[in-house]
Parts: C-alpha cells; sequence; structure tokens
C-alpha cells in the first residue's frame, strides 16, 4: 500500500501541482481538473499537439481490449492498475455490457480518483467492480488486496495502460510485470500502453521534458524493443506490438499512427 493510505483523500490533493490523472481528464475533454493541470496540459499540447490523440486512442484501445477479452477470450476478471479518473467506457461497463458476471478491480493511489472511483465505478448487480488505493510499485500489496474480489486461481486480465512509464527504472518496471504475471494462472493476459518517441513520436521529447519540470509523476518513454521485453514468455496476440490506435480496429475506422504503443499479451 501507499505509505500515505492511511490519510483522508482532501489531505492527499495537491491541487498546486499538475497531476497525471487531472491533466488526462483535460485532454479527454472532461471537468475534473485544476486550473494548474489545464495550464499545463496547455503547454503540453502546444509543444507536442498530437497528445490530445493520443489520450482518445489509449482509451478506445481500452474498449477494444476489454471487448476482446470478454468476448471472445471469455475473461471474466480484470484487475485495472492505474485506473485514471472515471470517463465513459471504462474497463467494468465495456466488461459487463457483454459478460454481466464481470468482475473488475480498479487500482490507483490519486485521492481525487480514489473520490470519483468510489462514487462513479458501479457495478452490475451480476457481477464486482471494486477499488484498492495502492501504489503500481508495490505489486504484492495490490494482489493481496484485489484477492477479496478476484479468484487468482482463474484467468485475470492485468490491465496497464499508460501506468508504466511513471515507473522510471526498466528494471523495476520489468519486475513489476514480471511479478503480477506470476500471480496469475495460465490463460490469463497482459493488456498494455506505453508512448514512445518512435511511431512519429520524436517530437514528444521537448513535452516530455516540460512535464518532469512541472508535474507529477515523472515520465518516461521506451522504445519498442523494451516494451516487448515487459513481456518476455508470454505469447503476444496479433497484430503484435503497434501503435495503439491500429490494433485490432477491423470494422472501424484506423485511427491515426500516435506513438503510444498497445499490445495485448497471453499467459502460456
Amino acid at each position: 500500500m501507499s505509505d500515505d493510505s492511511a490519510q483522508q483523500p482532501g489531505e492527499r490533493i495537491a491541487s498546486h501541482i499538475a497531476h497525471n490523472a487531472r491533466v488526462w481528464n483535460y485532454w479527454l475533454g472532461g471537468k475534473d481538473h485544476y486550473e494548474v493541470d489545464e495550464q499545463v496540459g496547455t503547454m503540453v499540447t502546444s509543444m507536442y499537439p498530437s497528445i490530445g490523440e493520443v489520450a482518445r486512442a489509449d482509451r478506445d484501445f481500452l474498449g477494444r481490449a476489454v471487448g476482446f477479452l470478454a468476448g471472445e477470450a471469455g475473461i471474466r476478471q480484470f484487475l485495472d492498475i492505474g485506473t485514471g479518473l472515471p470517463t465513459v467506457d471504462n474497463t467494468h461497463e465495456v466488461a459487463q455490457r457483454i459478460a454481466p458476471d464481470a468482475r473488475i478491480v480498479y487500482v490507483d493511489n490519486d485521492p481525487i480518483v480514489l473520490t470519483h472511483a468510489r462514487a462513479l465505478l458501479t457495478s452490475s448487480a451480476e457481477g464486482s467492480t471494486s477499488y484498492v488505493d495502492a501504489d503500481a510499485h508495490d505489486p504484492a500489496a495490490i494482489i493481496e488486496a484485489a484477492s477479496g474480489t478476484l479468484d487468482f486461481d482463474k484467468p485475470v486480465a492485468i490491465m496497464l495502460l499508460g501506468i508504466l512509464n511513471f515507473v522510471l527504472d526498466t528494471d523495476e518496471a520489468t519486475s513489476i510485470v514480471r511479478r503480477l504475471v506470476d500471480a496469475v494462472p495460465s490463460g490469463s493476459y497482459v493488456v498494455l500502453t506505453h508512448p514512445t518517441l518512435e511511431l512519429g513520436g520524436e517530437g514528444n521529447e521537448a513535452a516530455m521534458k516540460f512535464w518532469n519540470e512541472n508535474a507529477t509523476p515523472p515520465i518516461t518513454a521506451r522504445t519498442g524493443a523494451e516494451v516487448a521485453a515487459f513481456l518476455d514468455g508470454l505469447e503476444i496476440l496479433e497484430p503484435g506490438l503497434v501503435s495503439c490506435a491500429r490494433w485490432r480496429t477491423e470494422g472501424t475506422e484506423e485511427g491515426p499512427l500516435v506513438a503510444q504503443f498497445g499490445v495485448v499479451a497471453r499467459k502460456p
């Protein structure tokens, strides 16, 4: 658990510093952010104009990936780490439209996310939705807390959308993924998105530097090879590691090429 998990959410909200969950909400057109988040978000947009497309593409990827997992793959349990602020078509909404008995655990340690999640992330009658206040750096605590809702003897989809980029040390990020994968059985999945300076994202380097000087938490980009290494030993599903806007868009309009990798992998 996060060291400050005993505090009330209001005591932990740093409204004078831009925070990723709130800035992301701004980029998605939401209203759950402060003036400082809008200021930083606007500046990043001026430096890297496609950031809004990245945010929307990441969200659309979530819908397609969860739809596949709850549908064709038959997954009924989802562990969504790095939830962010609730918006439309959250993981449980997509999953439970297809499988009303799906069980979802959201994980985040941002207090404003916690406040909104408790109010908005409600479940279908047949399924279950819960929220864990925990840090992505501590997978053991996440698994322990999530076990109250999820059965880790049955397949689980581990959702890591836009979260490993806040783990600056690549070895640590790799260890987090391995420890999570070790906790779930064969037939489980990992769903991952990650920003990159590849795929036309070279212009994002200056924007990331500005972010790290003016917002929290600090962020890092990674190459396709580095992201793929997180999934060593897993079966990467077609079409492989691609721009998240280009993952399984059959039958829908293919989105723009955005500098955000998206991938789904299965534990054999």
